[in-house]
């Protein structure tokens, strides 16, 4: 590997109360003898902008300080341009540091971790960017959308606050789902295409999926009743779920998931913990499209 001798460093100044971290690791950086510069940014589209032109600048390495949220960002600009990508995590769900076995140890350990050799890492390609973990939609993208309105608690705890909130409200989406070429009627209360196991902090919604096996994983909850419901989906923290008869699973190279009323209200597909865009989404899994530090896969 060829010595890292400049980094960026980008950060979210929302983790855990504000960017003390975040400088914490760029001191750390500096203090190993190599350069590194802190970019700040105070929205999403700041943070993106950021990462594009540390891209373009073709600079050593870009190490994300966060969560899931601006790993996506990071993996947006970064994906088959040969830049490594260090993670340091310090989000709420960490769930793309968790499939690639990033998450142990502390803040030394994760800064080594963000400079060491990089792996190779499949990523999902979509309409609509680039998506590191899981794509989903129905009960799981209602679930974010109220953890990320909660302030407490912290952590995966935060999800299963907000399922147990979100779960008077379980709805059935009328869907239709192909998986290279081949279609299936999926009216269900959850969907979810996977490019790594985890999603919501550590849940195993598509346990077989690997980061690098090429392929991504489909998991679909059928239209249950909330007493089913309540029965099958706590079985997601250890993958379980997928042995339920009203669960189907697909994997392939390309997954379209395409809304089958035409006409109805627009439904929403959510990504590593953030808005993705609307149905139809067209998901293909580019083999190696991310070079990640240190990651163990």
């Amino acid at each position: 590997m060829r010595e890292v001798t400049e980094v960026q460093v980008l950060g979210n100044p929302a983790a855990r109360g504000g960017t003390g971290d975040v400088e914490r690791v760029v001191d750390e950086i500096r203090a190993g003898g190599r350069r590194a510069a802190l970019l700040r940014a105070d929205s999403a589209e700041a943070s993106a902008a950021a990462a594009r032109d540390a891209v373009a600048a073709g600079h050593d390495r870009l190490v994300v300080v966060g969560g899931d949220g601006l790993v996506r960002i990071a993996v947006d600009a970064v994906a088959e341009s040969g830049i490594a990508l260090g993670i340091v995590p310090q989000g709420t769900g960490n769930d793309f540091a968790r499939a690639l076995g990033l998450l142990d140890g502390e803040l030394d350990d994760h800064v080594r971790r963000a400079l060491a050799a990089p792996v190779p890492v499949d990523a999902m390609q979509t309409n609509h960017g680039w998506v590191a973990s899981v794509a989903t939609v129905g009960f799981s993208g209602d679930v974010t959308d109220r953890a990320n309105g909660l302030r407490w608690p912290r952590g995966q705890q935060r999800y299963t606050v907000a399922t147990v909130l979100q779960l008077p409200r379980l709805r059935t989406i009328h869907a239709r789902i192909t998986v290279d070429g081949t279609t299936h009627d999926a009216d269900t209360t959850m969907l979810s295409v996977g490019n790594t196991a985890y999603f919501g902090g550590g849940m195993r919604i598509c346990p077989d999926a690997e980061p690098a096996d090429g392929l991504l994983h489909a998991v679909v909850i059928g239209d249950v009743g909330r007493g089913t419901f309540l029965r099958v989906f706590p079985r997601v923290f250890r993958g379980g779920h997928v042995k339920h008869p009203d669960v189907a699973t697909y994997r392939g190279r390309a997954v379209v998931v395409e809304a089958a009323d035409a006409d109805g209200p627009a439904v929403e597909m959510w990504a590593d913990g953030d808005l993705l865009g609307p149905l139809p989404v067209t998901c293909e899994v580019v083999p190696s499209a991310l070079r990640v530090a240190g990651a163990r896969i």
